[in-house]
């Protein structure tokens, strides 16, 4: 009764506090708004401060970007002592309902890749759910790709009671497949590094060149997960400019973390060794966000001794978009809800670093920062745009007459204009780099796309809410009421 009073609360408390915000700010600004003002006045100035520290990361990140991406990894591979010729790359593509042309696409991208074929190791899963339709895909694929790398492996993911529908479930059925083959040729496990994927997931040519040399050259390479940069380029052009914004805000927001690692968990498509997914039992076949659990099952197995090592070489996808405006935005708000279902980690952080279930040989600084992190990032995804944008504005327009007579109340919007004019500088930066990482315009697309590209960042401010505040608190209230409110996995829909 106590644990599971304990995990109640755990699932409770991010939207509690995140609810608590947001009211206690409305009952303030109608009750006290001068006192509201103030609190706003700090709050943005708290962020203000916190957006030039996380620029300073997002340039340390860029350099590095700019650095790695024009390396050539395999030469500097094959200057190692030890042979790269000993390990293999597995690569995993579960998928379910995707066309034969989006699975094409990423195979012929792996040959284009500068890496021996010979130590390729690809896996293709598909559901049973799906099973005729994929199984005809399937010998399409052996058929063209069959012979093109070291093994091509087919499975379908046989539906279990004990499993939630999804990429988790069908990612550990894979891997249980995967262990039962490596056995069989005879592979260390510590000399198999795992890259799990999207099924649309494209990689630089140089991508698992710079893998085997993070992994070759790590003092401890079972002990890491690797996280490359994710870019949505591969239909970029063709976006919506709204989704554009909000996909790329995913890289940044992943470029300024990559600097500072003890904010990292591994996220979308990356790499990793198969000794540490044979350690903890394979990924969570349980939930939905199982790319980032998978690196803190690896940090409770090894007593805290677990890094995330961010590659600045690039793997590209597709953003949401599918030529349908309307069913476009849904997929978004879908895709970015689910995203925001990763507090499904906050209860069983809790379980796993101080609860029931604790491991308390990983030192305390470690869970704490752990734990930190992921409270204070779901809070402040869900409440800050929100606060900055919308609710600080209101007890400007509720105060009484007496109020408003006051020389604080006078300058303060004139305060929060500024605020805002100086936020405003990341804007201008990130529609800079973001011209920069694009890739070649297509033909069709003239000279003023690039334009459209640039000012299209002016409507950051309203996607930060509506693709961001809004799915976080769908999503953190949902695990507060549980049952039938718990999120399922939402497959995004690919197009050919």
């Amino acid at each position: 009764m106590k644990k599971l009073f304990s995990q109640k609360m755990m699932e409770m408390t991010p939207a509690l506090l995140v609810w608590i915000t947001l009211l206690g700010v409305i009952i303030l600004s109608l009750v006290r708004p001068l006192w509201a003002i103030y609190f706003i006045l700090v709050f943005a100035v708290y962020w203000i401060v916190r957006l030039f520290y996380m620029m300073f990361w997002l340039f340390v990140s860029w350099f590095r970007y700019l650095r790695d991406i024009r390396k050539d990894w395999m030469s500097e591979l094959k200057k190692l002592p030890k042979d790269y010729h000993e390990y293999y790359h597995v690569i995993t593509y579960p998928t379910y309902k995707e066309p034969y042309e989006v699975i094409a696409r990423s195979l012929k991208k792996l040959l284009e890749t500068d890496y021996p074929k010979d130590k390729m190791i690809v896996a293709l899963g598909g559901e049973d759910r799906d099973e005729k339709n994929f199984l005809a895909i399937a010998e399409r694929i052996k058929a063209e790709f069959g012979d093109k790398f070291f093994r091509l492996y087919i499975t379908v993911h046989l539906s279990q009671p004990d499993e939630l529908l999804g990429k988790g479930a069908n990612v550990h059925f894979m891997e249980q497949n995967l262990k039962q083959e490596i056995d069989a040729l005879g592979i260390p496990y510590e000399k198999i590094i795992v890259s799990c994927f999207d099924i649309e997931t494209l990689p630089h040519p140089q991508y698992f060149a710079c893998l085997a040399y993070k992994y070759l050259t790590h003092p401890n390479p079972t002990h890491a997960s690797y996280q490359p940069l994710i870019l949505y380029n591969n239909n970029i052009w063709e976006s919506n400019p709204i989704i554009r914004v909000v996909a790329s805000a995913t890289t940044f927001w992943l470029l300024t973390d990559m600097s500072r690692p003890e904010k990292l968990l591994t996220f979308s498509s990356h790499s990793m060794s198969f000794k540490m997914l044979f350690d903890v039992g394979f990924h969570d076949k349980t939930i939905v966000t199982e790319d980032s659990r998978i690196c803190l099952q690896a940090l409770v197995r090894y007593d805290g001794d677990y890094e995330i090592v961010p590659m600045f070489t690039t793997l590209s996808m597709d953003t949401v978009y599918i030529g349908s405006l309307r069913r476009s935005f849904k997929n978004q708000y879908k895709q970015m809800r689910r995203w925001a279902w990763g507090v499904e980690h906050y209860p069983w952080m809790w379980d796993n670093f101080f609860g029931a279930k604790a491991n308390r040989r990983i030192p305390l600084k470690i869970r704490w920062r752990y734990f930190w992190n992921q409270l204070e990032g779901m809070y402040s995804w869900a409440t800050a745009p929100l606060l900055i944008l919308i609710v600080g504005r209101l007890p400007l327009w509720v105060a009484s007459p007496s109020d408003k007579v006051s020389a604080f109340f006078q300058n303060a919007p004139h305060s929060l204009e500024t605020l805002m004019t100086v936020g405003m500088i990341g804007l201008v930066f990130n529609a800079f780099m973001y011209t920069l990482l694009l890739p070649r315009r297509p033909k069709g697309f003239g000279w003023y796309n690039y334009l459209i590209m640039v000012v299209q960042w002016v409507i950051f401010p309203v996607t930060m809410i509506v693709f961001g505040s809004i799915p976080a608190i769908d999503a953190q209230t949902r695990l507060l009421l549980g049952g039938k409110w718990r999120l399922g996995f939402w497959v995004t829909q690919k197009k050919a």
